[in-house]
């Protein structure tokens, strides 16, 4: 065998000298601090690791002799919190532990993303509060310190807002839809989902402007202003308060780089409270993270119900990616593409059919397009926004590419924001925060057969326990069927789906239709309705908290759809 398995890599020995540099200076700085290391086992008990917390998909999963059901684990914090439960007691209360440790998580394949990936973590437990907060968080600006990372920035925010929130709300599907909305970043669909809730106007308003706040210290008042409106008596951004205290006591320069944002709610359902992230060098993939998650360990420790918690993990990988090193040997790491927050901002522009639309908008929100009107064979072009003043987004520069390629480039940071169809949206299935439905481009996707072979699918399906489908869009269509309760047999076409039924290649077609016309040129038949789909504006989520422009544009781009 040559290669490694697919998301996995080989590290040579100058990378590996590299690694274990920037390693045992993120060590020292928690040894300085009297963090005890730990280690624990790369296979977990499943059911073990599910007592502290929803589990991350892992996409390694096995059976040993005894017939219990192991994981490869996709995070160390749960795993700790296990170890925690079972070998400690009260009188070991609190704890400082630390750890350096591989996890492997699912990747989509062909995505370019790792597999596998080293953190650096510490965890803090029976220390709660402001104080066991700030401790957290001064610890990893140290560490940004001793590294020396350039341009490296704090983002915080907390779960505490959305959670009160939603406890007002008596809809209990309602309120795990949110969260799902939410912890996927696409706010378009939360917008949607909410409006046609039942709820009053002030709850509505609430939960769809929380996860677009984003800024200094005065964001916490506009949270406050949101709940009480809502209804909700309690602040629940004392915590936050208390932390920007707490920073601003490390310094101005530490006070100026951190912002608040909530949009950050991490895919474990384990946190309570605060939420933090730290960003560097222009990279839109956070180089660590972490938060407080108080309940996880209630009762665990015998003697003490209440077990205060909170921890942080840096990837390895990207600290490798960002660090000024010049000896170093940086491979990218699991990180996105590095870019000056000070670069034009790249906007990625559909081709085709969503194309003339794209630039309507765009132009309505201020930007200068005129270049993208005849742009020939050229695929990056630099122009201005017509705007000047502070809230002038200065020089911008498109890329010309396909929809259904605009949610890589934004995910992997070669562009900062894009447009495209919800379909490529939902097919690429990358870390990416759906800002705006651009409402144009709208067409349906539908299930369909030949006329003439009406009640052959369903025969088909009582024989042979699956139905045949042709589509360009396998996931949309397998989803839609997982959920009905049917087996599919997917056959991913790129063109003339149609054909599929036609020829007896398959039972039915997944497609889109804007008018109908195709499908009636050749006797199809619709016989599913899935989904409408319209183009959004959508974002790197990292450059969203790194740069100002994201949002103004994004800002713009609502006010032109508004005003119709």
């Amino acid at each position: 065998m040559t290669a490694t398995p697919w998301g996995f890599r080989d590290i040579l020995p100058e990378e590996a000298q590299a690694r274990e540099d920037i390693a045992l200076t993120v060590k020292n700085c928690l040894k300085a601090h009297r963090y005890l290391p730990v280690e624990t086992p790369l296979l977990e008990d499943k059911s073990a690791l599910e007592q502290g917390g929803h589990l991350a998909d892992t996409p390694f999963k096995l059976f040993d002799d005894d017939g219990r059901f192991l994981v490869v684990r996709p995070d160390n914090t749960l795993s700790i919190v296990r170890l925690v439960s079972s070998r400690m007691s009260v009188g070991d209360l609190p704890l400082r532990l630390r750890y350096e440790a591989p996890v492997v998580r699912a990747a989509s394949r062909n995505s370019g993303t790792s597999r596998q990936f080293t953190q650096l973590g510490y965890e803090l437990i029976g220390a709660g509060g402001a104080a066991g907060d700030a401790e957290i968080v001064s610890i990893a600006v140290e560490v940004v310190r001793e590294l020396g990372l350039p341009g490296w920035r704090l983002v915080c925010g907390s779960v505490l807002p959305i959670k009160a929130l939603l406890s007002c709300c008596a809809d209990a599907d309602l309120a795990r839809r949110v969260l799902e909305f939410v912890h996927a970043n696409n706010l378009v669909d939360l917008d949607a989902c909410v409006r046609a809730s039942g709820e009053d106007e002030a709850f509505k308003r609430a939960v769809c402007a929380l996860p677009r706040l984003s800024g200094g210290i005065e964001v916490l008042d506009e949270v406050d202003a949101l709940l009480e409106d809502a209804g909700v008596g309690d602040s629940a951004t004392d915590e936050l308060r208390a932390l920007y205290g707490a920073v601003s006591a490390m310094g101005e320069d530490v006070r100026a780089r951190l912002t608040f944002d909530f949009s950050i709610l991490n895919s474990f359902d384990y946190y309570t409270g605060l939420l933090f992230k730290v960003y560097a060098a222009g990279m839109p993939d956070s180089v660590g993270s972490g938060g407080r998650y108080d309940t996880v360990l209630d009762g665990a420790i015998d003697g003490v119900q209440r077990v205060p918690a909170a921890g942080f993990a840096f990837s390895l990988e990207r600290l490798e990616a960002v660090r000024p090193d010049e000896k170093a040997v940086c491979a990218g790491g699991d990180g996105a593409i590095p870019r000056d927050v000070a670069a034009p901002l790249r906007i990625a522009v559909p081709k085709g059919s969503l194309n003339a639309d794209t630039l309507r908008v765009l132009e309505a929100a201020g930007l200068d397009v005129s270049a993208l009107r005849d742009p020939g064979r050229h695929l990056i072009f630099r122009a201005r926004d017509t705007r000047e003043g502070d809230d002038s987004i200065g020089e911008v520069e498109y890329i010309i590419v396909r929809p259904t390629d605009a949610p890589a480039f934004v995910a992997c940071g070669g562009a900062d924001c894009g447009i495209c169809g919800r379909d490529s949206l939902i097919e690429a299935d990358l870390n990416l925060l759906q800002l705006i439905d651009l409402q144009f481009g709208a067409c349906r996707f539908i299930e369909a057969e030949p006329a003439w072979r009406a009640g052959e699918a369903e025969r088909a399906y009582a024989r042979r326990g699956s139905l045949r489908v042709a589509t360009k869009y396998p996931r949309i269509a397998s989803a839609w069927y997982e959920e009905r309760g049917v087996n599919a047999d997917i056959i991913s076409l790129h063109g003339n789906i149609e054909l599929g039924p036609i020829v007896g290649l398959s039972d039915r077609i997944v497609d889109i239709t804007a008018t109908g016309t195709t499908l009636r040129e050749n006797d199809l038949v619709i016989t599913g309705e899935i989904m409408e789909c319209t183009a959004r504006f959508f974002v790197n989520p990292g450059r969203a908290r790194l740069d100002g422009r994201v949002r103004r544009l994004a800002e713009r781009l609502a006010a032109v759809v508004a005003r119709g």
